[in-house]
């Protein structure tokens, strides 16, 4: 009997299940090969802060010492530039001000990302708070921080069902049975599936698929300090990696849970809005996939114990904001379990917790 069953290993359960671990037993089930192997590892791992809806932007920012300081850090400098054609001027305004970012000249965007067409940008603006997050090391060190409080992560453990018990729960997996007193909901795009097999009501988490391409460094620059380029009503977005440039044309499709892959059509649609803005041609796609970014009816994250079942907890509806929310829900997830005062305001609160669907 453990204290902490957390199902699911991608970045929101194992920042749960890190956080979690400070107050008792955890074990964590992931179905897959290892962590972080669905959307956790398929995200474009930029830490802005501006960027989502109010209570998504609340989290980020609680999350900030943690990237800033926690084992020396886990952020590096990208900066972010909007971009905008002549008839996006409206929605370049919204967005400008939705990201709190500066409009700077064309002139100026060029020096930054010299393959940019003075022909088709008509706008830009820029600024330099967006940081690259270290995923893989955020992800293994909250794993070690549950293994060194005596936890464990199970991987290859596909939950077949989920049982009410006097003392708590019962998850069966295969041959394997584990019980815990508290259970909490972090499977991503199956979410449902596993409040449902819990006999719990499902909120109506919906999986949408974002696709991504890898391209060889345009024209052979070094993009290494480019920033990361997004396109007025987030068209698509460029961001670099590893001397590659990554391209997704921002894709919303709702889909089933499943492991997603990128539709042909949809990255060429994406590709050719980026290639509008730029001098230089796509010739060449070294490699593509995708993901599935889960959103709860109201598009913000839930987090907190469904109000029907006390010992049932939802970790859900990251949305794409897994990983620059992950060390503040954890530990907003362990301080409701523990009974503390949450760092969060009171109205957040109430924009992040179950009972908002009951």
């Amino acid at each position: 009997m453990a204290d902490f069953i957390v199902i699911g290993g991608g970045i929101a359960g194992v920042s749960a299940a890190a956080q979690l671990s400070e107050l008792g037993s955890v074990t964590v089930l992931e179905m897959e090969n290892a962590l972080g192997y669905h959307a956790s590892g398929r995200s474009a791992a930029l830490f802005e802060p501006n960027y989502g809806n109010t209570s998504t932007v609340a989290l980020s920012r609680a999350s900030a010492d943690h990237f800033h300081h926690a084992n020396g850090g886990y952020l590096t400098p990208r900066g972010l530039m909007l971009l905008a054609t002549a008839d996006q001027t409206k929605q370049f305004a919204t967005d400008l001000n939705e990201l709190d970012l500066q409009e700077i000249s064309l002139d100026d965007a060029i020096n930054r990302v010299p393959i940019l067409n003075h022909n088709t940008v008509a706008a830009a603006a820029f600024h330099d708070i967006a940081l690259d997050i270290d995923t893989d090391r955020l992800i293994q060190d909250f794993a070690r921080m549950i293994r060194a409080n005596g936890g464990t992560t199970q991987t290859k453990t596909v939950v077949t069902s989920i049982t009410s018990t006097v003392d708590g729960w019962q998850v069966s997996a295969g041959e394997k049975t584990y019980q815990a007193k508290i259970l909490v909901n972090a499977a991503g795009a199956w979410v449902d599936q596993i409040a449902e097999l819990a006999g719990v009501a499902p909120i109506g988490i919906q999986p949408l698929r974002r696709s991504m391409a890898q391209l060889p460094a345009p024209d052979e620059h070094d993009v290494s300090s480019w920033p990361m380029m997004l396109g007025a009503g987030e068209g698509w977005y460029a961001k670099p990696q590893a001397g590659k440039l990554l391209v997704s044309p921002a894709d919303t499709e709702l889909m089933t849970p499943h492991d997603a892959f990128a539709d042909d059509m949809v990255l060429a649609e994406g590709l050719a809005r980026y290639e509008e803005m730029v001098t230089a041609p796509v010739t060449r796609v070294e490699s593509n996939w995708a993901g599935l970014r889960s959103f709860s009816p109201d598009k913000a994250l839930v987090l907190g114990p469904d109000p029907t079942v006390s010992n049932f907890f939802w970790c859900a509806a990251q949305g794409g904001f897994g990983f620059q929310t992950a060390p503040a829900a954890g530990r907003l997830l362990a301080d409701l379990v523990a009974g503390r005062k949450p760092e969060l305001d009171t109205g957040v609160l109430a924009q992040l917790s179950p009972e908002r669907f009951h």
